[in-house]
């Protein structure tokens, strides 16, 4: 029988979830690196024993971890992030130039087919590669040497490179989003970038239809449609139907259409998850309802999920990382809070329940479904 592996990562620690395919019962291991910041945990789709994690501290740094057997052991194998030539500068808010930094790995993504091969989207805003496991990481660093680069900004939580997404069906394709710059296309492997943002419009920016600047927040996509992309911004939920080239928006029926989070149902490409926020300035669902919205229409018509979800008084987050799907039939759809909760539902979201609660507030979700 097949077999879910559900990667956490908290403010102190990582856990890691196991449960048969009828995802009833849940064995939990962890905390792994107790009190320190796991940013974010993935496993490869080449190897699935194969995982990699960012650990962060204030006091000690940024350390890759690799487990080779599904998360039981772990050992460090990276620290050393290479620039590729002189760091430069951006612009800070009030303008005045902002020496590049090194802060923490947000996301970690692993190639579709080589379990040594793994991306980094770090802070500031930068993207390496490691070809050894995680031992030695390299810049790709014609995206930080975009020409609109200067006058990238940094988010609220920093100027941060937080979504990686691998083309399944072009080896030298791939996305990625930077908050505060935009979303950004590589169709070469990495040697040169353009800016994806046409249709996107936010007001808080002194062009709202700039072509970069665009507070992105999560990009979602699935395997079998990689021409079609789904985007959560600061505000709007957007859709793409050429790969990036233009964006229209599907917020539709949304009570908001702040939030971090979105993802995409494993075997319906039209079906589309997201976490209504009610506003940038009050990080916590409307109403105080902890409500999932499933469209499966690709957007614009979105229902409530709530059975199961606490519906009164409950005013946690769920951040950009933090939902995931699993490749069973029916679909599993996962999503931690910063309240520590993780909640899962085993039937594309119709029931929902909680299989851990009262862990540190929850940064990461990621899924592995096993054989």
């Amino acid at each position: 029988m097949s077999a879910v592996r559900v990667l956490v990562g908290t403010r102190k620690g990582a856990f890691v979830l196991r449960a048969d395919g009828k995802r009833e019962r849940w064995e939990v291991s962890g905390p792994h690196f107790g009190g320190w910041e796991m940013y974010h945990l993935k496993g490869s789709p080449a190897d699935p024993n194969r995982l990699y994690a960012s650990q962060s501290t204030s006091w000690f740094g940024q350390l890759i971890q690799r487990s080779d057997d599904g998360g039981a052991s772990w050992e460090p194998v990276g620290n050393a992030f290479a620039y590729d030539g002189p760091t430069g500068t951006h612009q800070s808010h009030d303008g005045t130039p902002h020496p590049w930094a090194f802060a923490r790995v947000w996301h970690l993504e692993p190639s579709l087919t080589d379990p040594d091969m793994v991306y980094a989207g770090v802070e500031d805003a930068a993207l390496f590669r490691s070809t050894d496991g995680g031992r030695t990481w390299r810049e790709l660093p014609a995206l930080r040497r975009h020409e609109s680069a200067p006058g990238w900004q940094p988010g609220a939580g920093g100027m941060c490179l937080h979504t990686i997404i691998l083309d399944p069906r072009h080896a030298k394709r791939m996305f990625v989003a930077i908050s505060s710059a935009g979303a950004f296309r590589t169709d070469d492997g990495g040697a040169s970038w353009r800016p994806i943002n046409r249709g996107l419009h936010s007001e808080q920016i002194p062009n709202p239809d700039a072509e970069v600047g665009h507070c992105v927040h999560r990009l979602a996509m699935h395997r079998s449609q990689p021409q079609v992309l789904f985007m959560q911004k600061h505000w709007d939920v957007m859709r793409s139907d050429d790969a990036g080239e233009s964006w229209r928006e599907v917020s539709g029926n949304l009570p908001s259409d702040f939030g971090f989070a979105i993802d995409v149902h494993a075997h319906e490409p039209e079906t589309i998850y997201v976490v209504p926020i009610k506003s940038d300035s009050e990080h916590y669902p409307p109403e105080g309802k902890l409500r999932v919205y499933r469209s499966r229409s690709g957007g614009e018509e979105w229902e409530a999920l709530t059975n199961g979800l606490p519906q009164r008084d409950c005013y946690v987050n769920v951040l950009r990382d933090a939902m995931a799907v699993d490749g069973l039939d029916p679909c599993g759809v996962y999503f931690g809070t910063t309240g520590g909760q993780v909640y899962a539902s085993a039937d594309a979201g119709d029931r929902w329940t909680a299989i851990v609660r009262d862990l540190p507030a929850v940064l990461s979700v990621e899924v592995q479904t096993l054989p």
